[in-house]
């Protein structure tokens, strides 16, 4: 019925959120449009592009100064409760390109139940997890299967 096209994160700033999200995260500028009351600006990863996160400035129209200020200390506290989910299909490749791209986590990748994952925060204090799924018991015995080979 439904798909999710578009989220959102605050940013305090959005040149410098491009500059992680597109230059170290490796996400690619979807809209960056002058909106007069404000800059509406959204990034993709590139194997989706059509699933949006608007990098936002806590401010108007959505709120007034008053709970904008209140939006930004708790933003850089990192308790806004925004965050993002990220997938891959090498955690550990991942985390140690994302590191030689001057990234810093706050927790390397860990084996868990569902696979691996680990942690990050951008500029802001918005949690980014990265996990690599752990494929499910009959998807992971067929790719350790030799091919078949084709029948003619």
């Amino acid at each position: 019925m439904f798909t999710i096209t578009l989220s959102q994160i605050f940013v305090l700033d959005q040149d410098e959120a491009l500059d992680f999200y597109v230059g170290k995260l490796g996400m690619q500028v979807k809209h960056d449009m002058n909106l007069g009351f404000m800059r509406w600006l959204t990034v993709t990863p590139p194997a989706q592009p059509d699933r949006e996160i608007l990098l936002e400035v806590p401010g108007p129209p959505a709120m007034d100064a008053s709970t904008a200020e209140r939006v930004r200390e708790l933003v850089t506290k990192g308790a806004t409760g925004g965050w993002i989910g990220l997938t891959t299909d090498d955690c550990r490749a991942t985390y140690e390109a994302l590191r030689a791209r001057g990234v810093e986590f706050t927790q390397e990748p860990v084996e868990r139940e569902y696979g691996i994952d680990c942690g990050l925060r951008d500029p802001f204090g918005n949690a980014i997890r990265i996990v690599q799924p752990k494929l499910p018991p009959q998807v992971a015995a067929q790719a350790q299967q030799p091919a078949q080979p084709a029948r003619v």
